[in-house]
């Protein structure tokens, strides 16, 4: 049993003036053009400039989901997805869908909730508001 195992030098004999890169001081690199590849970042939040702008005259897709978990078993018709419009706006139009279904509903969250599953009332109202409507989970 009495083989002692050997130690290894961890001892730094270098000091902290080891620069890794200092090999490519003698490599020549080419000159970049300035102009060749200048990207322009977009503005704003990230998830808004991976959506495209709608088409002149049309307003955008919106999603129209039928959802009743979490709800005590009532089904809710939600409708997401709203780019470029302002809270009155879904207020009003919320107000609307209300009228037209005879039903209740609110604006939570960006997101217009209206009770029952009203999804082809809603989609008439949407695509008379200049939206597209689609039609999304089950």
């Amino acid at each position: 049993m009495g083989k002692k195992k050997k130690r290894i030098d961890t001892t730094v004999q270098e000091g902290l003036s080891h620069n890794p890169f200092a090999g490519l001081d003698s490599i020549a690199f080419p000159e970049a053009d300035p102009n060749k590849h200048k990207e322009v970042l977009p503005s704003g939040p990230a998830h808004a400039s991976t959506q495209k702008p709608p088409r002149e005259g049309h307003r955008g897709r919106v999603d129209i989901v039928r959802q009743k978990a979490h709800r005590g078993g009532k089904t809710v018709t939600v409708i997401t997805q709203f780019v470029g419009i302002s809270l009155s706006e879904k207020e009003s139009l919320a107000r609307s869908m209300q009228k037209t279904c005879g039903v209740g509903g609110t604006v939570k969250n960006g997101d217009i909730e209206i009770q029952g599953d009203q999804r082809e009332a809603v989609a008439q109202i949407l695509r008379k508001a200049g939206f597209r409507p689609v039609f999304a989970g089950g």
